[in-house]
């Protein structure tokens, strides 16, 4: 991974994918070159220009291709600590070099609107996440804002008047400030429902809009980077019509995370597959709407850019229990299976509690959903695994979509325990499948006498330090773990800015 740090903004390309797009460009020019010497001897005039115009729209479409997908943006929770054992999940479990962006959910809104921690620990973990950008500065993290306390959303009282908003906007972006975050993430559940009611949707957008000019004023103000500005929202068209001036949020956020999961669970009488791609012949009415095709689609035609939409990709499945021998999609079913032994919550298995259940399960695959289930006994089980992240990559690039939303970190196998394949095995393989470049690997420790490279990050603290050896190259600490990383051609290592730069 070549770290080349200079301040763009977020709206622009990912700095992990421009070298990546600088040689596309260097060799469809070659290409332009090539054809364009040929054609002029071999070719006549009219057949010249038709060549020239392929290849120039080949330019622009690998272009578009290979910079749509430019984020992985990973939530994680903070109630995940309280999981028993090895499902214990805190900030230091976080691999900062996994995703391209990390987001730490929740804060909340206080009954004096201003934003609030919800847990005894959150601002340690703040610092604990926030410190692993010294280890991997181009690692982005938002704070999540929302949360359900007695069915009621705290954005409800807050986006009632102007007033309110403003008292919410200022804290908020002091504490984001604060604690080091590098933007702000709004998850409402939802705009005009929960006791929210139809005018809410309105005052959802105006706190957007008043959100991003007070983040403008604000990075103007104090001549930082401007803050990021996102939000997690709903799938289904009848929730989107309800919640959302779709056009008018899409302008004014860096990007959206479309949660395409929840789509069937235990709530219904048949099995249905948490996340689809597509839709089931068996889908009736509203129904048919339950899946990502269906949702991603309603938001770019209702004004959303397809370029700021990232894909929902969830690390867990919803089960159920078969109420009688069919155990196909669309079987009779009466519930939830039991709870798994570390989530705890019925009809809801983390990718790791899922492991263990399909390496005895009898696996099957629905074709025109692309997706994955399994079962065993009475238990009907949709899941997600490489095989369907790998057709949904291929869709979202086929959407020119702007990358993918994992929720949630602490469900996939983080530590490696449960799937024999690796600590995060699923966002890895989600990560490779978008095209990021790989992430460094550790050096092996030393059997006997210390190597001098493999031994550098020994007792220092993380963060990134010169070669003295070769200053096209740096060292980068994490954990005690010694990685070399390597400048773009031409650079050097700058420590004053701990940044590759012209010498």
């Amino acid at each position: 991974m070549h770290l080349y740090f200079y301040p763009f903004k977020e709206s622009y390309l990912s700095l992990c994918h421009l070298s990546y797009i600088y040689i596309y460009i260097y060799i469809y020019i070659y290409i332009y070159i090539y054809i364009y010497i040929y054609t002029t001897v071999h070719c006549s005039y009219s057949l010249r220009i038709f060549f020239i115009y392929v290849c120039v729209c080949v330019c622009v479409c690998v272009c578009v291709c290979v910079s749509a997908s430019t984020k992985l943006v990973c939530y994680f929770t903070n109630w995940s600590q309280y999981r028993p054992s090895s499902g214990k999940f805190t900030s230091g479990n976080v691999d900062p070099f996994l995703c391209t962006h990390v987001i730490y959910t929740m804060a909340t809104v206080g009954p004096d609107h201003q934003i609030a921690t919800v847990e005894w620990n959150d601002e340690i973990m703040y610092k604990n996440l926030n410190n692993l950008k010294n280890v991997n500065p181009v690692m982005k993290t938002l704070l999540s804002v929302g949360g359900v306390f007695m069915g009621y959303s705290p954005f409800i009282d807050m986006v009632a008047n102007a007033a309110n908003r403003a008292t919410f906007i200022h804290s908020a972006l002091l504490f984001v400030r604060t604690h080091n975050f590098d933007g702000l993430d709004l998850a409402w559940d939802y705009p005009g429902h929960n006791g929210s009611n139809a005018e809410d949707k309105q005052r959802f957008t105006a706190l957007i809009q008043e959100l991003r000019a007070a983040i403008e004023q604000e990075a103007l103000d104090t001549k930082k980077t401007p803050l990021l500005l996102s939000a997690k929202v709903a799938a289904l068209r009848s929730v989107i019509d309800i919640a959302y001036e779709v056009r008018e949020i899409s302008s004014e956020l860096d990007f959206i995370s479309i949660m395409t999961y929840d789509y069937h669970g235990s709530w219904e009488k048949v099995t249905g597959h948490n996340s689809p791609l597509f839709k089931s012949y068996l889908d009736k009415g509203s129904h048919m709407y339950h899946n990502i095709d269906a949702s991603v689609s309603y938001w770019i035609s209702n004004g959303a850019p397809a370029e700021k939409l990232l894909l929902g990709f969830p690390l867990y499945g919803r089960t159920f229990l078969l109420s009688s021998t069919e155990t196909a999609l669309g079987a009779p079913a009466n519930g939830p299976a039991a709870a798994g032994p570390y989530t705890r919550e019925a009809g809801y298995w983390s990718y790791y509690e899922i492991c263990s259940f399909v390496s005895m399960a009898k696996v099957g695959w629905i074709d025109e959903q692309s997706v994955p289930y399994a079962t065993q006994g009475n238990v009907w089980l949709g899941y997600d695994n490489k095989e369907s992240y790998s057709a949904k990559v291929h869709w979202l690039n086929s959407m020119n979509l702007g990358g993918a939303s994992v929720w949630t970190l602490d469900l996939d196998d983080f530590q490696g325990q449960f799937c024999s394949d690796g600590a995060y095995p699923l966002v890895n393989h989600l990560r490779n499948s978008l095209g990021f470049p790989p992430k460094p690997t550790t050096t092996q420790p030393p059997t006997t006498t210390p190597n001098p490279i493999t031994s550098f990050c020994t007792g220092k603290p993380d963060g990134l330090y010169p070669n003295p050896a070769d200053e096209t190259t740096y060292f980068q600490c994490f954990r005690g773990n010694t990685y070399l990383q390597y400048c773009q051609p031409g650079l050097v290592f700058i420590d004053g800015c701990k940044c590759c730069n012209w010498p």
